[in-house]
């Protein structure tokens, strides 16, 4: 047989990808009888290319479907894109020098749609595909087409009906860049610098100090509050206090929420500055004075500060308050204020009429419904916990942008009734298709005005597990609720949670029975990649320099859960393996052409070999069924470098080079033994590195197969375990390895002969179906036992050479 003389990753790679999409390998069978693994696949954002962070975690759960297939399951992994919403809309306008503003909801649509399927997702996909994902590619969605469109909008109507959601003016969270509602999920935390200003407001005509980081909104300002406990300010309770600069009187008022330790220990409320301000006008039915727009300007309210951004119209007040004497002090502070994750720009509190999901009064049954899920790492389910413990607003779905799925939802002018679209007719755009009534039912109005918000994405996104398995309607009953979700930790608030909320709410069952959460690719300092800190490593630059495999052997030397720095030198490890396997496997494929697949009566060494093969079998098993996948791969990289390289092969060289000097039953149990211990470890790879472990499989072990990755995972046996055989061949290979080591020391070559090995040990009984193979590979013409060892073998091993 002619093999190949080098392993070329770039050419194998390709070849395997194309094969594999060609002839459908991992296509989801529905004619099948086996068991069904169902996989939530995370759909990514189209956002470009594919990231580091993406190939990490992406590789990690390709790990686990590929093992689950090789188990014997009928596996369906659907791939999707999320293409729905503010990223979407952010990016077509890069791409294409457009402003969504600028044009009807029907041409921007348009155009992202036409730009999406021609332009950019196939190339995104590709990514996905280089990295060899074993995703069914044909059960493909994306979440703003018509099958999304649909279920999306159903689901509004259902929860609607239900009484789960309802339209309501509030003070809701909004984003002055984005200039859209946003979710308390979508917001983050981020450390600001700024200042406490200690202020002048007047009560009988006595100074009364406030502090605050937030002066620009003075002109909103409708209360001042402090604790019912706080002795230096009882005595103004039920006076007034003159607002600074804007010249008009305000109520004192007493509130719990006030705290006597922060700043002066009595607060200015103003609509709205954050979520108590919010809390507090709707607890004390306050009025509502609207300081900033929606564009992030000052309103009329501000007087001569109207038109400003926020942070010019902080600046021009204080100043004022300067020259005025109305500034105190100024304290220079740093704090937590909630950003808008996407684009990072503090977030305001907007009066407007906005959709909220009512969820609030089921924190105990989120909980609940926590804990009935099984966790990958388990400690996981405290970030779930923490979070519904620290929900505060129902979740707010609707958003003020040109692009994305419609509400199903028409308006009477006239008296704000409420017009949901027939089920039968979506998906619907209500500003572009007719009403489903020509009046209202309520007041018989003729006025029938649309809905211009959109659903927010992960309204949508929340439904993925109905999404994909409504793809193969005939199964949904199999499919839904499926085995696993995969998915890295910082989305369990955004996504996680969100379809836990939404399963329950319509099915009252949880989406899944697995989560599986990853941790962060990191740069080689341990820090967040961002574009701005210059330390971005694309997976792509990656692949090309090293291959697939070897990213993916980088990506399996973390647990789920744990953020792993990247360092180029894993990657240098991974390629070295897969050389050192290569050329093992030719070694192999080259005494194995005449190997006639049964099994003969096994030398010691070979049994040894095995029962340690099947030991590896076991954990590594053992570790992939709890996720484990990290553990398999360092079990079987020691195994294949210190087992089977640097002492089996060694071992067996004798006996595969020379049948006629032991007997061709000899070699034909070497045979078994390496066939065996070679596929074993290319099976027990495959999940983690499937292109070598394909191309290898089809140089000599594929058979009729038609993928390594359809072949059955190698079982445990159990009748195989032989202590006896275990113990003794471990004491053999601790002698040759002293041996080479005290060749070494005496600065003899490893291949010269010695007349005589002298070995004490109290075991010598045990050695002796050894005896042959110790010979030949320790080169020695005799081995002699002297006496027994005054110690135990494992503390002390003794050894002497007669050269």
């Amino acid at each position: 047989m002619q093999l190949p003389k080098h392993y070329d990753p770039k050419e194998v790679e390709t070849k395997w990808q194309k094969y594999w999409e060609k002839n459908n390998i991992f296509a989801f069978d529905k004619k099948s009888k086996l068991p069904i693994y169902s996989v939530d696949t995370p759909p990514p954002t189209v956002s470009g290319k594919m990231h580091l962070g993406h190939s990490f975690s992406y590789s990690q759960q390709d790990f686990i479907v590929r093992f689950k297939r090789m188990s014997g399951n009928n596996v369906f992994y659907p791939f999707g894109t999320d293409d729905n919403g503010l990223p979407t809309k952010l990016l077509i306008e890069k791409e294409k020098h457009v402003r969504a503003n600028d044009m009807s909801r029907k041409e921007f649509t348009k155009l992202v749609l036409k730009t999406l399927k021609e332009e950019l997702r196939p190339k995104y996909i590709a990514d996905w595909k280089k990295i060899g994902m074993s995703c069914d590619f044909n059960m493909f969605y994306t979440t703003i087409n018509e099958h999304c469109q649909k279920i999306s909008q159903k689901s509004f109507i259902d929860l609607y009906k239900a009484g789960r959601e309802y339209r309501t003016e509030a003070a809701a969270m909004y984003c002055p860049k984005c200039q859209t509602a946003i979710s308390q999920v979508e917001c983050e935390d981020k450390d600001i610098h700024s200042a406490f200003n200690d202020i002048v407001f007047k009560t009988d005509k006595k100074d009364l100090i406030i502090s605050t980081t937030r002066p620009e909104l003075l002109s909103a300002c409708v209360a001042v509050f402090y604790h019912p406990t706080d002795k230096r300010y009882q005595k103004l309770k039920g006076k007034t206090a003159k607002v600074p600069v804007f010249d008009y009187e305000v109520p004192i008022l007493e509130d719990e929420k006030a705290d006597p330790e922060k700043g002066t220990g009595i607060v200015m409320c103003c609509t709205f500055g954050d979520s108590t301000d919010a809390d507090w006008q709707k607890a004390h039915k306050l009025p509502i004075r609207e300081a900033i727009d929606k564009q992030g300007r000052m309103t009329e309210l501000a007087g001569k500060y109207k038109g400003m951004k926020i942070e010019e119209a902080r600046k021009a007040i204080i100043e004022d308050m300067k020259e005025s004497n109305l500034l105190i002090k100024q304290e220079p502070i740093t704090h937590a204020v909630n950003t808008h994750e996407r684009c990072g720009t503090p977030i305001e509190f907007i009066h407007s009429k906005q959709w909220f999901i009512k969820y609030l009064d089921l924190k105990k049954d989120m909980l609940k419904w926590g804990k009935e899920l099984n966790w990958y790492p388990e400690h996981m389910r405290n970030r779930y916990e923490n979070w519904v413990k620290g929900l505060q607003w129902d979740w707010c779905i609707s958003r003020q942008l040109p692009y994305g799925i419609p509400f199903p939802v028409w308006y009477c002018e006239d008296c704000d009734e409420i017009i949901l679209a027939k089920e039968d007719s979506l998906p619907v755009d209500p500003t572009e298709d007719a009403p489903p009534v020509k009046q209202c039912p309520k007041c018989k109005g003729k006025k029938i005005i649309p809905e211009k918000d959109i659903i927010n994405t992960w309204a949508t996104s929340s439904l993925t597990p109905q999404i994909a398995a409504s793809l193969v309607p005939e199964m949904y009953d199999k499919l839904y609720p499926m085995t696993m979700r995969p998915q890295a930790h910082d989305i369990i608030s955004f996504w996680l949670f969100n379809t836990v909320v939404k399963s329950q709410l319509h099915n009252k069952k949880n989406p899944w029975k697995d989560c599986v959460i990853s941790g962060w690719a990191l740069d080689p300092h341990g820090k967040k990649m961002s574009k701005s800190k210059g330390n971005v490593i694309e997976p792509q630059v990656m692949i090309d320099k090293y291959s697939a495999d070897c990213l993916r052997f980088w990506a399996a030397g973390s647990k789920l859960g744990e953020d792993l720095p990247f360092q180029e030198k894993d990657l240098v490890t991974g390629q070295k393996f897969i050389t050192k396997f290569w050329n093992a496997s030719k070694f192999a494929i080259m005494h194995l052409e005449d190997y006639k697949k049964t099994k003969p009566k096994l030398e010691a060494f070979d049994r040894w070999f095995l029962i340690k093969l099947n030991n590896l079998i076991k954990t590594s098993t053992e570790s992939f069924e709890k996720y484990e996948f990290s553990r398999t791969k360092a079990d079987t990289e020691k195994f294949f470098w210190q087992t089977l390289c640097d002492n089996y092969l060694e071992i067996a060289k004798d006996r595969l080079y020379n049948p006629d000097k032991r007997g061709k039953e000899s070699r034909q149990s070497a045979q078994f033994a390496l066939y065996n211990g070679v596929l074993t470890c290319l099976k027990l790879m495959a999940p983690i590195t499937p292109h070598f472990t394909e191309e290898i499989f089809h140089l000599y072990f594929a058979d009729k197969s038609k993928s390594i990755h359809l072949t059955d995972w190698p079982k445990y046996d159990a009748k195989l375990a032989d202590k006896k055989t275990e113990s003794a061949g471990d004491l053999a290979v601790n002698i040759i390895i002293a041996v080479r080591k005290l060749k070494a020391d005496s600065n003899i070559s490893l291949g010269k002969e010695i007349k005589k090995l002298i070995i004490k040990t109290k075991d010598k009984k045990s050695l002796e179906p050894f005896l042959d193979d110790l010979k030949s590979t320790t080169r020695a013409d005799e081995i002699k036992f002297e006496g027994k060892a005054d110690v135990d073998i494992s503390e002390d091993l003794k050894i002497g050479i007669l050269a």
